[in-house]
C-alpha cells in the first residue's frame, strides 16, 4: 500500500491547517507552486505514516502471542524481549516526526510561500463634454473675443 493511502494520526490537523483532505494535499504538491510548507509537512507525514504503521504491527504481533488461547510453552521472553525493542524504536520514531510535524505546522504556515507579484496599473475615467456644432470638426473653435484680438 502507498504510503499516500496508509492513514496517519495527525491527518485531520493537516487537512485543517492546509484546507484539504491528505489525498488532495499530495495531488497539489505535485504542483510548481506547492508551498514549502505543504511539501515538507506531507513527507513528514509519510515517515510518520510508516512508524505508526511499524508501532501497530508489532502491538498486533505482542497481542497475538499473548492471546489467551496460546499456548504457554509458545511464549519467548527472547522474542517478546526483540519485540519490546522493535515497538520502543518505532514509538520513539512516531513521537519524533509528530513533534517536528507539529513544530512545522506552528513555525511556517501553509500560505507562507513566494507568490507571484501582480502589478496593477491604475486607470483614469473621465466623461467628454457632449460635442456642441462648433465642436463637431475635432478642433476647438476660438471664442467670438479670441477671433477679435487676433
Amino acid at each position: 500500500m502507498s504510503v499516500r493511502l496508509k492513514p496517519s494520526t495527525i491527518d485531520s490537523r493537516l487537512a485543517e491547517v492546509f484546507g484539504a483532505p491528505v489525498p488532495e494535499l499530495y495531488a497539489a504538491a505535485t504542483g510548481a507552486d506547492c508551498s514549502p510548507a505543504l511539501t515538507r509537512a506531507l513527507e513528514l507525514r509519510s515517515f510518520l505514516a510508516l512508524a505508526e504503521e511499524q508501532v501497530a504491527r508489532v502491538r498486533d504481533r505482542v497481542h497475538a502471542d499473548m492471546a489467551p488461547e496460546r499456548d504457554m510453552a509458545e511464549l519467548s521472553a527472547a522474542q517478546l524481549r526483540l519485540d519490546a525493542q522493535w515497538l520502543d524504536a518505532g514509538l520513539v520514531a512516531r513521537d519524533s516526526y509528530r513533534a517536528a510535524l507539529d513544530d512545522l505546522l506552528r513555525t511556517m504556515p501553509p500560505g507562507q510561500r513566494p507568490r507571484p507579484v501582480r502589478l496593477m496599473q491604475a486607470s483614469v475615467f473621465t466623461t467628454l463634454p457632449p460635442p456642441t456644432a462648433a465642436g463637431l470638426t475635432g478642433h476647438p473653435q476660438p471664442s467670438r473675443a479670441a477671433r477679435h484680438n487676433i
